[in-house]
């Protein structure tokens, strides 16, 4: 039987998503319906054991956003729109950053080798590890004090320096982008951290570009900016999305937001309104996959592979 190739395309990625396919019917889809059942009830627990529910409609929504608070005292709604704020600066950062060092560990230069050694040395080990070395307490004595300043010390590297704040008094730029690049030179540590696999992807995308198109690139007279833009730009799209996509569920995951989730749920015993926390949670971040999906459609054309 002849099959046609974009059938077989189908076909082979059906094949490779079949194994998460597979778990996410046997172990996720029921307890994402149980969510969604408790976040409109006041759930309890019977004394025979099992659930209790009581239908309350949206009052836990409700309560969410007007009662409720998180263990800091702060009201969830603000706690979304921070978080939001954050994922609208940081996503793009750290892509772009990500794609910034890939570019460079990709080129051709003497010590290349050590290079990537070294920078992939952390990943390796596991940031987490290496975060919790640079940021641990080097003298037992000195308790907590002394973990606080090496946190100060190390972000304070890349903040209101002299040499940061001449260059960009005299650059001419708008007060908004001036404050922009400290923030985000504040953040640098956070920036690289949560970089390491973006850069393996990125590099991956990188050496799989044929060479014969920078060669064609060159002779046509094409200079190295042109060339980023006309040929790497173009064949790393769908890596960037990829990127993008992981980026953005990497820096969810690790939100304080699900923090709150398990403190209502089983720290507060209040499961109905942690429940819709959850349900609020992600679909706010479906939201922002489509606007991510949206926005990069807009700037390059995303090949699915229709041939």
């Amino acid at each position: 039987m002849r099959i046609k190739y974009t059938t077989k395309r189908r076909i082979n990625g059906i094949i490779f998503i079949l194994p998460w396919l597979i778990g996410f019917i046997f172990f996720f889809v029921i307890p994402i319906i149980n969510t969604v059942v408790y976040s409109f009830n006041t759930v309890s627990v019977k004394e025979t054991g099992g659930m209790l529910l009581e239908a309350s409609g949206f009052s836990n929504y409700i309560n969410l956003f007007k009662v409720e608070v998180t263990t800091k005292n702060q009201q969830i709604l603000r706690l979304l729109i921070e978080e939001n704020q954050k994922i609208l600066i940081n996503v793009p950062l750290i892509v772009i950053f990500s794609l910034f060092l890939a570019l460079i560990i990709n080129a051709k230069f003497k010590g290349r080798a050590i290079v990537r050694v070294i920078f992939f040395l952390p990943i390796i080990l596991g940031l987490d590890v290496i975060s919790t070395l640079l940021f641990s307490n080097p003298l037992e004595g000195l308790g907590a004090a002394s973990s606080e300043l090496a946190k100060a010390s190390a972000a304070s590297a890349f903040q209101e320096t002299s040499l940061s704040d001449v260059f960009l008094q005299y650059a001419g730029l708008p007060p908004e982008i001036i404050s922009f690049i400290k923030d985000s030179l504040k953040n640098i540590s956070m920036i690289i951290s949560k970089s390491g696999v973006q850069v393996l992807i990125f590099l991956a995308g990188l050496q799989s570009i044929s060479p014969s198109l920078y060669e064609v690139a060159r002779i046509e007279g094409a200079t190295e900016y042109e060339t980023f833009w006309k040929v790497t730009v173009p064949a790393t799209a769908n890596i960037t999305f990829f990127v993008s996509v992981y980026t953005l569920i990497d820096m969810f995951l690790s939100s304080p937001i699900t923090e709150e989730i398990y403190n209502f749920a089983f720290l507060k015993s209040k499961i109905g309104v942690g429940s819709a926390l959850s349900v609020i949670f992600v679909l706010n971040e479906i939201v922002f996959l489509f606007l991510i999906s949206l926005f990069l459609k807009k700037v390059v054309k995303l090949d699915y592979g229709k041939y």
